[in-house]
């Protein structure tokens, strides 16, 4: 189904044109990584970590997930192996905590991480209510990830998402956000142009700005009421994905 934007309310719709199709960012924006991560986090560091209390464990997570060396970006652009940039993002929060954590406790903490992590995985509670409005109204969706593919694959279908089938990775084009090339390629396993494609992603350069520089209909999803480092004009923001089905008119 094309989607046409003359349904819409012009408060709800500054989208111009048709509609065809719906391209999501996953992690924090169909998945809650950061609440999967968090329990890895204090399941992997818990012997060396005792006494820790639970402030304790949130400013653990905290510097963990801030990644002030951008080991993930890092990763990304293939300068370390995805284990890699988890043992040294941890290394880097037990040097500030001035805990021993040497060669063998870190290959220990990415195996328990690894381990745990895919327990606490859970999709985001207004994910699937918006796929089944998209699959009402007969639009179809995808997904484009700055991960590779079968990582986000499994993330996927242990969230209950496995309904999701397009699916591209940076290993997919060899390519990561917010080069047009992961966007155009997810428009095209979803059979759809760029300029009638949502791009929906909760980080608002990468996926909002990239998504409009790449001819899509780019959505910022600020869930936390985040301020953008910069104002570009064409990047409407939604708190929740029912903003976004709002957005769209459904």
């Amino acid at each position: 189904m094309t989607l046409s934007t003359s349904h819409n309310t012009a408060e709800s719709a500054p989208f111009e044109g048709q509609i065809s199709g719906v391209l999501f960012d996953i992690d924090e924006t169909l998945v809650d990584l950061v609440a999967a991560m968090k329990d890895a986090m204090v399941f992997a560091s818990a012997s060396l970590l005792p006494d820790f209390t639970a402030a304790q464990w949130e400013d653990f997570s905290a510097l963990y997930m801030a990644d002030p060396h951008n080991y993930y970006d890092r990763y990304v652009a293939g300068e370390f192996t995805f284990a890699q940039q988890r043992g040294l993002r941890a290394r880097l929060v037990f040097e500030r905590l001035d805990v021993a954590f040497d060669a063998t406790a870190e290959e220990r903490w990415i195996s328990d991480f690894e381990l745990a992590q895919p327990k606490s995985i859970r999709a985001f509670a207004d994910a699937a209510p918006l796929l089944d409005v998209l699959d009402a109204a007969g639009i179809p969706y995808g997904a484009v990830s700055n991960n590779v593919h079968d990582y986000q694959r499994a993330k996927l279908d242990t969230a209950g998402l496995s309904r999701i089938g397009v699916l591209v990775g940076i290993d997919t084009v060899g390519v990561a956000k917010p080069d047009p090339a992961i966007f155009h390629e997810g428009c095209r396993q979803l059979g759809t142009v760029p300029a009638e494609t949502v791009y929906v992603g909760d980080n608002y350069l990468v996926d909002g700005v990239g998504s409009v520089a790449a001819g899509l209909q780019g959505v910022w999803l600020n869930r936390v009421g985040d301020v953008p480092a910069s104002d570009v004009e064409g990047v409407p923001a939604v708190a929740t994905l029912a903003g976004l089905a709002a957005l769209l008119g459904l």
